[in-house]
This record gives C-alpha cells, sequence and structure tokens, in this order.
C-alpha cells in the first residue's frame, strides 16, 4: 500500500493533539477510539512509523510509543516486514451484529453467541430470592419518600448504612464520608476522571480486573505494573489494589502489607483505590480489614459494590474517601446524571440489613462450585496449572504451551468462550494464563470444562484446529 492509500487513516485523526498529556497518549488513544468503535476494522493496515510520523509532523518516536501501547493492549499487531495493522480478530463472538470489535470481557453484555457457554463475565446470573424481598422492603420504604429523587452522592439512608458497614469494620466513617455509585465501574470512572490527568502514572498490580485497566487507558494515563506495595515509593499519581479476593486469582493481601500499603500512601502523598468488590466473598467466611483500618489519613480510598454479591443488575457501587473528596465527586456526577436511581438504593440498604446470611450463602454455593471446578480440571486437564482460590468467583490458569488468545478461538468453537490473560496485565502480558469463573451449577461447569478439554485436544499451539471435532454438549 503506498502512503497516499494511508491518507484515510490521517484524516481520521482528526484534532488528535489538541487534549493534554504526552502525543504518543494522546495518539494512541485517538487510533484506539477507533479501532474500537470500528472505524479501523479488523486487518486493516496502519500507516508506517516514518509515514505516520511525517503526516502528523511527530517524531517517529512518537507513533512508535503509540503503536507500542496499542500492541500491548492486543488493539494491533506489528510485524517485521508486514507493518502494523488492526488487530484481526476472527471469533464470531468479538463481534456485534453491526461490526464493531467488542472486548472479550464484555460478550455477555454486547453480543451474546448463541449455544456458548460464557465465562467471560463473573458475577451472579441469577437473581436471588433475597434481592425480592429486598425491593419489596424497598416499596414500603419508597411510600414514605418526600423528596424529588436527584441525589448525587447517593440516597440518605444507604450512605448512612454503608457508614456504619465500614464503622463495624473498624474504619469509623460518616454518611458524608460515602458516595453511592451506578457500580464499582462507575466509581472508577469517577475517581479517574477527578484524580488523573493524561499522561499520568497510575500503579496497578498484575494481573488485575481488565473493567479498571480500561478506565485508565482510555483515560490517556500511563499503566505499569506494581511487584509490591512497595512500588508505591514512585509516587505515581495513582495506585489502584485489589488486596481481598483479587479477580482474576482470588489471593488476599497479608495484614502486615495493607497496613505497609496504608503508611506508604500517606508517607508519599498518593492516593491508593482500595478495590473491595469482591471482599465478602472470602472463603474462610471472615473478611479482611480494608486498608484504611490501617491509616486515618486522606490518600485510602474505598470502592464497593453489590453486584459480585448479590446479582450482576444490582448496579449500586460506593466509595468511601474523606468527605472533601466526596463532595468534590458529588459535584462531578451531578454533570454526568444527578444521581442514581433510588429504589435499588434503598433495596441495597435492606440487603446490607441481611449481609450476614446474604454472604454466607453465596460462599457456601462458591465454595462448592469452586472445588468441582477445581476437581474436574484436575481429572479432564491435567496439565493445566492453577492455584485454588480463597474466595471470589474466579480462578487463574496457566496453559502449559501455546498462548490463550489462540486457544480462545478453538474454545469458542467448542462452544466455550474464555477470556485471555493479556486482558488482565496492564502491559498486555500474561498471555499463557486465562480465568475460568465458577458461577454456574455444578453440571454445567462439568460441561465446559468437557468442551475445554475437547478444543485442548484438538489444540496445536497456534490457533489451529487440525481434524473438526463435533460440539460437546
Amino acid at each position: 500500500m503506498t502512503e497516499a492509500n494511508f491518507a484515510d487513516v490521517v484524516d481520521l485523526l482528526g484534532r488528535w493533539a489538541s487534549g493534554r498529556g504526552p502525543l504518543y497518549l494522546l495518539l494512541a488513544a485517538r487510533l484506539r477510539a477507533l479501532i474500537d468503535d470500528g472505524v479501523l476494522a479488523p486487518g486493516e493496515p496502519l500507516p508506517p512509523d516514518r509515514v505516520l510520523a511525517r503526516r502528523l509532523a511527530v517524531g517517529r518516536g512518537t507513533v512508535v510509543a503509540a503503536y507500542d501501547l496499542l500492541q500491548q493492549e492486543g488493539r494491533v499487531v506489528r510485524r517485521r516486514g508486514s507493518g502494523t495493522r488492526v488487530a484481526a480478530l476472527d471469533l464470531p463472538a468479538t463481534r456485534t451484529a453491526d461490526g464493531v470489535q467488542a472486548n472479550p470481557l464484555l460478550l455477555h453484555i454486547l453480543h451474546p453467541p448463541d449455544g456458548v457457554q460464557l465465562l467471560t463475565c463473573a458475577a451472579p446470573h441469577d437473581p436471588p430470592q433475597v434481592l425480592f424481598e429486598a425491593y419489596a422492603e424497598a416499596g414500603e420504604r419508597l411510600a414514605g419518600v418526600r423528596q424529588m429523587g436527584y441525589q448525587p452522592a447517593g440516597d440518605p439512608a444507604l450512605r448512612a448504612a454503608l457508614a456504619a458497614y465500614y464503622t463495624g469494620r473498624g474504619v469509623p466513617t460518616a454518611p458524608e464520608e460515602i458516595m453511592v455509585t451506578t457500580g464499582a465501574q462507575q466509581a472508577l470512572t469517577l475517581l479517574t476522571g477527578l484524580l488523573l490527568a493524561p499522561g499520568d502514572t497510575v500503579l496497578a498490580e498484575s494481573p488485575t480486573y481488565p473493567g479498571a485497566l480500561e478506565v485508565f487507558r482510555h483515560a490517556a494515563v500511563v499503566v505499569k505494573p506494581a511487584a509490591s506495595v512497595e512500588d508505591v515509593r514512585e509516587r505515581p499519581a495513582l495506585a489502584y489494589f485489589v488486596p481481598t479476593v483479587r479477580n482474576p486469582d482470588g489471593v488476599i493481601m497479608d495484614n502486615p502489607s495493607r497496613r505497609r500499603l496504608a503508611a506508604l500512601a500517606a508517607a508519599h502523598d498518593v492516593p491508593v483505590i482500595d478495590d473491595e468488590v469482591r471482599a465478602e466473598l472470602c472463603f474462610s467466611g471472615e473478611t479482611p480489614p480494608p486498608v484504611a483500618a490501617y491509616g486515618r489519613g486522606e490518600q485510602v480510598i474505598t470502592i464497593g459494590s453489590l453486584s459480585k454479591l448479590v446479582w450482576g443488575g444490582l448496579r449500586v457501587g460506593w466509595i468511601r474517601a474523606a468527605a472533601p473528596l466526596i463532595s468534590r465527586l458529588a459535584r462531578l456526577r451531578a454533570v454526568h446524571d444527578l444521581g442514581g436511581e433510588v429504589f435499588s438504593q434503598l433495596a441495597a440498604a435492606a440487603l446490607l440489613r441481611r449481609l450476614d446470611d446474604v454472604r454466607a450463602a453465596q460462599v457456601r454455593t462458591l465454595r462448592a462450585r469452586h472445588d468441582h471446578l477445581c476437581a474436574e480440571l484436575r481429572a479432564r486437564l491435567p496439565s493445566w496449572t492453577f492455584e485454588p482460590a480463597l474466595g471470589g468467583q474466579t480462578i487463574w490458569v496457566r496453559l502449559p504451551r501455546g498462548d490463550a488468545d489462540s486457544y480462545a478461538q478453538v474454545a469458542l468453537r467448542h462452544g466455550v468462550a474464555v477470556p485471555p490473560g493479556r486482558s488482565f496485565d496492564p502491559l498486555g502480558g500474561l498471555a499463557g494464563h486465562l480465568r475460568l469463573h465458577f458461577l454456574f451449577p455444578e453440571d454445567e461447569l462439568s460441561r465446559a470444562v468437557t468442551n475445554l478439554a475437547a478444543a485442548w485436544a484438538s489444540y496445536d499451539g497456534a490457533g489451529r484446529t487440525p481434524s473438526h471435532r463435533p460440539l460437546v454438549v
């Protein structure tokens, strides 16, 4: 393809450099949006480094850094001799009906394929009976509400219930230190928008929750992996940790490390997000103290949600932080949607009053399904290695050969969608890993492992199936 043929790509970039931050991050952000929106189609070639640099009047290093970042994210492929192309994902389930490329971890939302078991999303699939009871109680309370319902910081009853919840866990909290959000994902988005600017550095564990990585990347910040809590000494603009039942591997940070993290955050004035979305799902039945319990400074910010504990469709999350920060967040939230839906917040307050029973029931079910999945994997896929989780809903598997991206293509043809490991790494590594959830009933988990084993038997390490094998149902 000649240089003239790349003019359309250059035109599509538009005013890509008009924002704040390093040029390579701004260029990567614009290309990322074009790829995610399907404007740049899978397999489409991108201008060579030198050509694009000359067209944009920037140094070649700017283009190289932008392309390398997108390659780490799996959005482009760079090969010597064939240039840079948009990643050619040929999986039927990775594209919506209108041709727009989808993050594999969001398939259950955007375009769930027929006849495929989705192991791509780890959230409870069916609303439990206790949720219906909580909504019935919320309906009675709603009858006595006498206000317009616009509450950017959240319903007072739920804020008070959450403040009591954290106080009971050793973190004295006032309602003014609580903000209710539409799930923890909105909490991350609001915090990122308020605390970060393009080009800032965020410290995150590896592996970690991919939804957080996507929020940070879309904010055009630099995400660096943390080897330990000691890396907070590098004074990033923000640090993100999941100390309790980490997504994807279900590990739990020990208490001395929590104390050290809080101390480092205070000493170096680094805001630290403690993601507690899965904290109440410890198989031991005991929930460790949040990081904020080890420091009374304003640096530790705690986020949580009921989506993993109760049901994915219950979009109620929260932020616990110093009152001045909550006030700033509420003002930012008001610009976007004036506040969350009140009825669900009243139901959430009712659920918090039954927290012990809700937690016990969920943990009992999840522990049994976890043990069943582990047993099935050991029996049918003995070459795969993993550590049993200490809680949560997922385990982290290492493949003995090949990479999870190419294996995922084979698995999909055998009726199972699995998320590859690079989605969980700030630098797009961990290609030999994948995450499996154990939210399905035992018989469905057995069927999923049977199909995964059939896919593995046909996998040659490059994503090809040397012989056709029927879908095992």
